[in-house]
């Protein structure tokens, strides 16, 4: 016996826009994203919620998109990457990272921006100490945390060191 799989319309609000998408309501969110939406910014890293590149901000709360169901996401703010500015017009946490030139090979940037833009949004002056523990479970394999940490401090509107 084979199991059908069936797909319903689901509607999501994405970075303050409605969208229908038909899928399963199991589908992870990160796939819809990508797949169906065209949204790049979160990508896929783990597939097991640990490493944070797939972060997204849910009800102004960092979200692991690839092991959230887009049926949980009904009715629910879902704010990617791409929602946070443009080219023309970026997020101050974006300059904080663009300043602090805060990657190397960018592919932790989503979740590191993501996670701070939620903590941010919930504490807008947080310690060092908050920041580190709000950033421990995003990984960065490329080296970039004394950048990161000092373009989240930035954000939060700590003063910064020149570098030399």
């Amino acid at each position: 016996m084979t199991k059908t799989i069936t797909q319903t319309p689901i509607r999501l609000t994405v970075n303050g826009r409605v969208h229908h998408v038909d899928a399963a309501p199991d589908t992870a969110l990160l796939y819809v994203l990508r797949n169906d939406l065209a949204l790049n910014g979160p990508k896929f890293g783990c597939g097991l919620g640990e490493c944070g590149a797939c972060t997204v901000i849910i009800d102004s709360v960092a979200a692991r998109s690839c092991v959230i169901p887009i049926s949980g996401c009904v009715q629910r703010d879902i704010l990617t990457l791409e929602g946070l500015g443009s080219r023309d017009s970026t997020d101050p946490v974006q300059d904080a990272f663009i300043e602090e030139q805060a990657a190397q090979c960018g592919y932790c940037l989503n979740g590191m921006i993501m996670t701070t833009k939620a903590l941010l949004m919930r504490n807008p002056h947080p310690s060092e100490i908050e920041v580190l523990e709000t950033l421990r479970y995003n990984l960065c394999r490329c080296g970039a945390h004394i950048e990161i940490l000092r373009a989240v401090m930035r954000a939060a509107g700590h003063p910064v060191e020149t570098r030399d």
